[in-house]
């Protein structure tokens, strides 16, 4: 796909490079050159413009991309004016960035396909894993159900994947597994890249010590799951 991002922010920058490191073409655009130095060689294109300028916004390809992600966040006006530029200019699939909830709702009433607001979400994120408190990645999906990653309590050592249901797991669905694995370059230097558990075709396949399962379910579930784990220490 196609990705054109206005604002190459912290958040814009990242968001760009990951894009491209899935294999999407992105596009990024910033009033700042040096804002657009930065990331000109990663990505396919990079534009200085004014996105609260119609002539300037209507340089850019509109008609020639999937989605168009507005991600500044620090200027208000800028992210309201940019976005209804866009909406008059026929731009369908937008998403773009909110900082507060004022925010949100004025782009709500343009009609913003999509309202991002990773500061809340990382936030809410943080705060799950610390009121689980164990060493474990969380990310929300709805009010009640998250997805969870860690590593795999020794609990569960030499048990076989296909064992792992929802009972086993006190409530937990596993999703995914992956297990480091190390490797040596011709120069000598050791690295450690991640390799997925198809689990799902491999019924003999066995937890081995630093496996990292990938659950989901909810707050209570893990809860429910770490107070077991810690009785087993």
């Amino acid at each position: 796909m196609r990705y054109l991002i206005i604002g190459l922010g912290i958040y814009g920058i990242n968001l760009a490079k990951d894009l491209t490191d899935l294999g999407h073409e992105v596009i990024g655009a910033d009033i700042k050159a040096s804002k657009v130095e930065a990331i000109k060689d990663y990505i396919a294109t990079a534009y200085i413009i004014d996105s609260t300028e119609e002539t300037a916004v209507g340089v850019l390809p509109l008609s020639n991309v999937d989605i168009v992600i507005v991600t500044i966040g620090e200027n208000f006006g800028a992210s309201i004016k940019t976005v209804a530029l866009l909406r008059q200019m026929g731009v369908r699939h937008i998403y773009a960035r909110a900082i507060d909830e004022l925010h949100r709702s004025i782009l709500e009433g343009l009609h913003v396909r999509r309202i991002l607001k990773p500061e809340q979400r990382a936030a809410h994120d943080l705060v799950n894993e610390m009121e689980l408190g164990s060493d474990v990645e969380t990310l929300r999906i709805d009010s009640e159900n998250l997805v969870m990653r860690f590593t795999a309590p020794a609990y569960f050592t030499s048990m076989h994947y296909s064992q792992l249901s929802a009972e086993v797991l006190f409530g937990l669905r596993l999703i995914a597994a992956s297990r480091p694995k190390k490797s040596t370059n011709l120069l000598g230097i050791t690295s450690t890249e991640t390799v997925r558990i198809n689990f799902s075709s491999e019924q003999d396949e066995t937890v081995l010590q630093g496996d990292v399962f990938t659950c989901i379910g909810t707050m209570n579930d893990y809860k429910n799951f770490y107070r077991h784990m810690a009785a087993y220490k």
